[in-house]
């Protein structure tokens, strides 16, 4: 049996039979039968949790007249964010903010997990990190194809049409190296900072540790904002043909 969070037990506990039905009827056997909900799932669920709870706190306190202190920072964190899209995607880029919105949150409270007791960086884990890359992957080529339709290809084909099949090759490479970079450069940075925390708080439980805490907070906010910025950029050339 692997290790488990106390959270994961009892997800375990309460879900492990379905979960099971549902993995063999999907022809996929678990390492562990009993334990097919890894921490990282679990992770990946609290979190979820967690979000839509202070979405529907933040839904429920809404006031144009006198909004609390929560909304405030939503707020803060929505302009920014679509300012962000505006310098560098352009026109109509609004229609981005609520997916750049969730995609930040997510990972951000994902990096966050680790400096907590009795939790994990679910980013910290490979698959967590590489499913965030896919969902941008397929985001940024799905509205690439919205607002050109076919002639989005052309971004495949290079400037001029006897290089096409050079071109061709590389740009397919390069997008999926994308996915690559994106997935390496956060679990390796995660998985590193929970490392390093963990390491000293089991040698110096006291003070120093703090520091490394301090920089565990800095480099999780610094990796959410890197992957969504990355984010931004992949879709404004995915759209550059519409503006």
């Amino acid at each position: 049996m692997p290790e488990q969070l106390l959270f994961t037990k009892i997800l375990n506990s309460v879900f492990a039979g379905p979960v099971m039905f549902v993995l063999r009827a999907l022809h996929i056997e678990p390492q562990f039968s009993q334990a097919p909900i890894t921490n990282a799932v679990a992770m990946e669920v609290l979190v979820l949790g967690f979000l839509l709870l202070i979405f529907v706190l933040v839904r429920s306190r809404i006031s144009v007249e006198s909004p609390g202190g929560l909304q405030h920072v939503f707020e803060g964190l929505n302009g920014f964010v679509e300012g962000q899209t505006r310098d560098i995607i352009g026109h109509d880029s609004e229609q981005f903010t609520p997916f750049l919105m969730a995609l930040g949150l997510f990972i951000l409270i994902s990096n966050l997990f680790g400096i907590v007791p009795g939790l994990e960086s679910p980013t910290a884990t490979p698959s967590v990190p590489l499913g965030c890359a896919i969902c941008t992957f397929v985001y940024y080529q799905a509205h690439g194809f919205r607002n050109s339709g076919i002639g989005y290809l052309k971004h495949f084909l290079g400037p001029v049409w006897w290089l096409a099949p050079l071109m061709i090759p590389v740009e397919i490479i390069g997008h999926f190296a994308r996915v690559m970079s994106l997935t390496i450069r956060l679990f390796a940075n995660m998985f590193a900072g929970d490392m390093l925390t963990l390491v000293f708080f089991s040698l110096i439980p006291i003070g120093i540790p703090v520091v490394f805490l301090g920089l565990h907070v800095f480099v999780a906010f610094l990796q959410a904002y890197v992957f969504v910025l990355l984010t931004m950029v992949y879709l404004a050339g995915a759209v550059a043909e519409s503006h």
